[in-house]
């Protein structure tokens, strides 16, 4: 990668994972904040039986990451050889309840662990109590009292790793995945179209799933380069919450990461979009009576993000994005959790409406 070398000589590896997840989160949060990304935006809409802006925005993230990652292996510039999605011993069960909890706790929330981040950002005070509890529980389940419980359903149905690459289970390639997210791709335009959802809102998605590929890039070539052991992946809210949560509480000094930076970066970066928007305002609780909802919600994706192995974005998008079997079902739990919860806790047509950011209205 050009002029990596360089970066390390001059802020040492740490410091150039730290500058670099730090970029990366900062233009994620702006392309955010303007696309209103969100995964529970997207599946509510189908729910409801409508086919509108948030699922073509979705569509777009979703179908620029995958074309974006594949164009980078076929391009010799990515290899997912060191990739843990497709290289260790995956959990089905653990994507299966965990993609369903964190499906049903995004509903709760009123959004996605990526779009609770930004909306903390911009004013939310809602997706801040939320987000809080998502990073304290996410690391109880990962190192935590609750770690033994998510070891054990964890190890309920597993999978090796070579056996979880859809790539070589369907013998189609990596140029043959390129054409089968280009159908996505042309969804996302047609539905666009359909909707009428501006140039700039349609680019800012996009933007969005290429910050996917970017970090793939930027891991893979930090990995290869960096005296430092650099784990090679993409972009997920759940365990990089936690290490935020914990270098937090931590005593100075800690390991900077890619994570690390990442979340403030985001966050950053959301803050931005919204103060040159126009739309920084602070929201908070309509009565004390739906605060459990949301400290429910962020409970449930912070355990079930943990036992799937990455939330809407860093299982849905970011290990969708190298065909990994058990990111496809995770994703798939979480549609199907979060619209059976939609269906039994927010079944009243009050509950069911929707806001022009495709969001469902906080009652």
């Amino acid at each position: 990668m050009p002029g990596l070398e360089q970066l390390i000589d001059a802020v040492g590896d740490q410091g150039a994972l730290a500058l670099g997840g730090g970029v990366i989160g900062i233009l994620f949060g702006v392309l955010a904040q303007r696309s209103r990304f969100c995964l529970r935006a997207a599946t509510l809409e189908v729910a409801h039986g409508r086919l509108g802006k948030s699922l073509a925005v979705w569509l777009f993230v979703f179908s620029a990451a995958l074309i974006a990652t594949q164009a980078l292996i076929v391009a010799g510039l990515f290899d997912t050889g060191t990739v843990r999605q497709l290289n260790n011993t995956g959990s089905l069960s653990g994507a299966i309840i965990g993609g369903l909890m964190f499906g049903s706790g995004m509903v709760l929330t009123r959004a996605c662990a990526s779009r609770m981040l930004v909306l903390s950002a911009t004013g939310n005070l809602r997706a801040l109590l939320s987000g809080l509890v998502f990073a304290v529980v996410a690391q109880a389940a990962r190192d935590g009292i609750l770690s033994p419980l998510r070891s054990n359903i964890n190890a309920w149905w597993t999978i090796d790793g070579p056996s979880r690459d859809l790539l070589v289970m369907f013998g189609v390639g990596h140029v043959g995945a390129i054409m089968f997210a280009g159908l996505w791709l042309l969804a996302a335009l047609l539905l666009a179209f359909y909707n009428r959802v501006s140039v700039a809102r349609a680019l800012g998605a996009i933007g969005v799933g290429l910050m996917v590929a970017a970090a793939w890039r930027f891991n893979y070539a930090m990995a290869a380069t960096s005296f430092e052991l650099v784990p090679v992946h993409a972009l997920s809210f759940t365990s990089p919450s936690a290490d935020v949560l914990m270098f937090t509480l931590a005593p100075p000094g800690g390991k900077l990461t890619f994570d690390l930076a990442l979340i403030p970066g985001v966050f950053i970066g959301s803050f931005m979009a919204g103060l040159i928007g126009g739309s920084l305002k602070l929201e908070g609780f309509i009565s004390g009576a739906t605060m459990p909802r949301y400290i429910a919600g962020g409970a449930l994706m912070g355990f079930g993000g943990v036992l799937a192995g990455g939330c809407a974005v860093g299982a849905g998008v970011s290990g969708a994005s190298v065909f990994a079997l058990t990111a496809w079902i995770v994703l798939w739990s979480m549609w199907f959790g979060a619209v059976i919860t939609d269906r039994l806790v927010d079944s009243r047509p009050a509950t069911k409406s929707l806001n022009s950011a495709g969001e469902a209205v906080a009652q």
